[in-house]
């Protein structure tokens, strides 16, 4: 799906503003090449429709003009002969059909789930950059309400659209071969009624694309407030999210209503000017059956050919409204898969060199880092700093230091602006992003727990381990006892986002999961935040275990737990400010001395 995705971009070069229907929908044919086959049945299938549904009044004309214009036993053998190839036809018309219905839906189908693994695959390589000014609803919204806007294009649209433009082009020429001079008259006025159609077209396109950017602004208010029902319902906010919500919808259904009016104008003018002109053509035909010009069966088969134009008009006008739509849904997701991480794997990645000792060496060299979303501030400047392999550093400070921002750089979620990350001698500009990540394991503040049983969220951490070595992971964070005692053990569903476990609990499932992963560089961010004493001495030293062997970084602002580490650096202001134990720091008297003394004296 990535090549997919990538064969899109291209087409991504102008602004969507710029660009008709028809070439914004051009985006989909990387999705839609692949099948080249499938269109080619399904195009076979939509011919033999369309010339049995063309031969029809020809069949109409040769009944009227042979069997009820003639008498006798000729008469009735030319009837007898003429229903039975009618009925021959509706046959081919019925299977022609079913296959041709078949073939698009099919496609609609694979096309839809090709875009839609080929969105999510991109957008779950982006970095945290995307993710800070994209709303999680608004992505999911393109994954549902505008791939299934497609859906209906590739699966019906598109077939419907070519049928009746095969049926338009049939009949006219089927008309002029009845009557030129009809025919002649039928197409000026075609001509004359169809450029307003196409002109308010454009109206519609514009609304469609607006009613779906309305539609994600509800999924978004609804997927934000979702995920914190337990904030919402403790401040008593549920009236006021559910209008919040309530106002949203309706903007989203003032915008389509505006729409809908657009597309009903739009049918309006198209079926009055259209089947206006026909009528005014066939009230002239009646007078040259009259005349004597015309038989009454050469009239009849260029009443239901022109019947036939008129229908396939309108319903090209329906399937412009339909592709318009689908453009601006298009649009978007075609905007969505352009997006390009700014954090890549180099084209030529470097190795890691073979691990000589336990644990990774770590070097950050002059690092100075802005927030893209706070390019004034530095979130760390001209920050140096040498771990060796097998070393425990602390990183302590107060909030907004930049502890945690050090930790997102060195799992490059981020690029420095300015100086040098390795990580065993080698810049981790120049290693693959699953190298780099695969050699690195961090237990966040926020521990996240996935719908699944507690087995897999360890897992997690490695998707081929054994239940055995799972559950010695989770013996080692404190976590096997209470995993045993739920329902199910180790397959009890932990509910959406580990709602059935404490925030102790969730904590060691996270623990368990770094240790599962085997590192030789552990990133520990508040690790024991949430464990209440007991559970706390249980996990720190299962961690202390857990480091051995491996490189650490162990931010922490409950100081009790970094005194033992080899060495505590000290944050302010994204500045290192102090380095050493914590005996030393101390009796320094500085930033740190200060934090133990609130800590542990309760001054």
């Amino acid at each position: 799906m990535s090549t997919i995705a990538n064969a899109v971009s291209p087409a991504i070069a102008s602004k969507p503003d710029a660009r008709s229907s028809l070439t914004t929908l051009k985006g989909l044919l990387p999705f839609l090449s692949p099948y080249k086959r499938q269109f080619v049945l399904a195009g076979i299938a939509l011919l033999f429709a369309a010339g049995a549904t063309l031969a029809i009044p020809y069949a109409f004309k040769q009944m009227i003009d042979l069997g009820f214009g003639a008498a006798g036993a000729k008469s009735t053998e030319h009837i007898d002969f003429y229903f039975l190839a009618l009925f021959g036809v509706a046959t081919v018309l019925a299977v022609s059909t079913a296959a041709r219905f078949y073939a698009v839906s099919w496609l609609g189908e694979r096309v839809t789930a090709d875009i839609r693994s080929a969105v999510y695959r991109h957008v779950v390589t982006q970095s945290p950059q995307f993710f800070e000014i994209t709303r999680s609803g608004e992505v999911l919204s393109r994954l549902t309400a505008d791939t299934t806007l497609i859906q209906s294009l590739v699966g019906t649209s598109i077939s419907m659209a070519l049928r009746n433009a095969v049926l338009f082009v049939g009949g006219l020429g089927m008309m002029f071969f009845t009557s030129v001079k009809l025919a002649a008259i039928i197409i000026v006025l075609l001509f004359a009624v169809i450029l307003p159609i196409i002109m308010f077209g454009r109206r519609v396109r514009t609304l469609s694309r607006d009613s779906q950017d309305r539609i994600a602004d509800a999924s978004a208010v609804a997927g934000e407030i979702l995920n914190a029902m337990p904030t919402v319902q403790a401040y008593t906010h549920e009236k006021i999210e559910a209008d919040r919500f309530g106002i949203s919808v309706e903007r989203a259904f003032a915008t389509a209503i505006r729409r809908i009016r657009a597309r009903s104008v739009l049918t309006v003018l198209a079926i009055v000017l259209v089947f206006g002109a026909i009528v005014f053509v066939l009230w002239l035909g009646a007078h040259a059956v009259m005349e004597g010009n015309m038989t009454g069966g050469e009239l009849g088969q260029f009443i239901l050919y022109s019947a036939l134009v008129a229908g396939a008009v309108g319903a090209l006008a329906e399937t412009l409204g339909e592709a318009q739509r689908a453009a601006g849904a298009t649009e978007r997701l075609l905007e969505l898969l352009a997006e390009r991480s700014p954090i890549q794997s180099p084209a030529q990645p470097q190795a890691l060199p073979p691990r000589m000792q336990a644990g990774a060496s770590l070097a950050l060299q002059d690092v100075t880092f802005k927030y893209p979303s706070r390019p004034q501030s530095a979130s760390l400047s001209n920050f140096t700093l040498n771990v060796e392999p097998g070393e425990t550093v602390a990183v302590v400070g107060p909030s907004g230091a930049g502890k945690t921002t050090l930790f997102q750089l060195l799992l490059r979620f981020y690029d420095p602006q300015q100086g040098r990350i390795l990580l065993d001698g080698v810049e981790i500009r120049d290693l693959d992003l699953h190298v780099l990540r695969n050699a690195i394991g961090i237990v966040p503040q926020d521990s996240v727990i996935f719908a699944a049983d507690a087995m897999e969220n360890i897992r997690y951490g490695r998707v081929d381990a054994t239940d055995q070595e799972v559950i010695v992971v989770a013996k080692m964070a404190a976590a096997h006892e209470f995993i045993e005692k739920l329902p199910d053990g180790y397959k009890s569903f932990l509910g959406e986002r580990g709602v059935r476990l404490s925030g102790g609990q969730r904590q060691r499932i996270a623990i368990a999961r770094a240790l599962l992963k085997n590192p030789p560089l552990l990133l520990l961010d508040e690790a024991t935040s949430a464990l209440d004493a007991e559970s706390e001495r249980l996990v720190q030293s299962a961690l202390e275990a857990a480091m051995a062997g491996r490189t650490t970084l162990v931010i922490a602002h409950r100081l009790a737990t970094v005194q033992k580490a080899d060495r505590i650096i000290v944050l302010d202001d994204g500045r290192l400010v102090e380095t050493g134990t914590h005996a030393s720091l101390v009796a320094q008297g500085g930033i740190y001395a200060n934090l133990a003394a609130l800590q542990f004296h309760g001054k």
